[in-house]
């Protein structure tokens, strides 16, 4: 069973040089098996072009030793750990520096929902985490970017599963979904999104977000094929947040 969820991180791994996702060997994608307790994720310092399954790194979910392995796992992995346990209905994570979405983080700037693509697969902005404290740095840092990204969404009322990314402040975004190849559609699509939202920006001084709540509601929920719930659709709709579901 792991062997097989090693092969698919490793294709995930390999989806993001392939769409220019990453430089050198920067970026990560990840995935979980919660039978056992355990996360899959590429090994550190690896290059894409000689990685193997074999490389793939098993480590626990609980404490964050390597179970399985021979190589140093990802540095974003105490990130990843801390993502699955907060967030239970997400199987995949990756990380990547992809250039667009990458300066929208290190401007500290959310990405707005001004497009329908970018409601194809988010409900609403892409939100942007607070600027981390000196000792959160100095400290256990990838461990308290997780921290960062689970305290945004809980105060901001967000759904994991209905925003499956986010950016984190000067430093780059982060996606997921229920496979490891699915949060790897994400950030390939966030080479448009970020581009789209300033061109629009600079045509015009401030480049609102979708004018019509209930827009966002059906082209989300048309996509996902799922009701909206949480605190966003009480943000978002105008009509109680009853939409379409027969997909498009």
């Amino acid at each position: 069973m792991l062997e097989d969820l090693k092969r698919q991180v490793l294709e995930a791994n390999l989806a993001l040089p392939k769409h220019n996702l990453v430089t050198l060997t920067w970026g990560n994608v990840s995935a979980v098996d919660r039978e056992r307790g355990v996360l899959v994720i590429k090994p550190s310092g690896v290059d894409y072009s000689v990685m193997t399954a074999d490389d793939m790194v098993v480590v626990s979910l609980e404490t964050g030793e390597v179970v399985e392995g021979h190589k140093k796992p990802s540095s974003d992995t105490p990130t990843h750990r801390l993502l699955y346990q907060a967030f239970p209905t997400i199987g995949g994570i990756v990380h990547t520096h992809s250039r667009h979405a990458t300066i929208w983080a290190q401007a500290s700037q959310p990405i707005p929902a001004t497009g329908t693509t970018h409601a194809d697969y988010f409900y609403g902005t892409i939100p942007c985490t607070r600027k981390m404290t000196e000792a959160e740095i100095n400290g256990e840092y990838e461990w308290e970017t997780g921290n960062v990204i689970v305290e945004t969404f809980e105060k901001q009322g967000i759904d994991a599963a209905q925003m499956p990314g986010v950016l984190v402040h000067s430093h780059g975004p982060f996606a997921w979904g229920k496979m490891p190849r699915m949060p790897c559609i994400t950030p390939s699509c966030w080479k448009k999104w970020p581009i789209w939202g300033s061109s629009a920006a600079s045509l015009r001084r401030s480049c609102p977000t979708c004018s019509n709540p209930c827009w966002i509601n059906t082209i989300y929920a048309n996509m996902a094929q799922k009701p909206i719930t949480g605190s966003n659709a009480s943000k978002n709709a105008s009509h109680g947040g009853r939409v379409d579901e027969s997909g498009r």
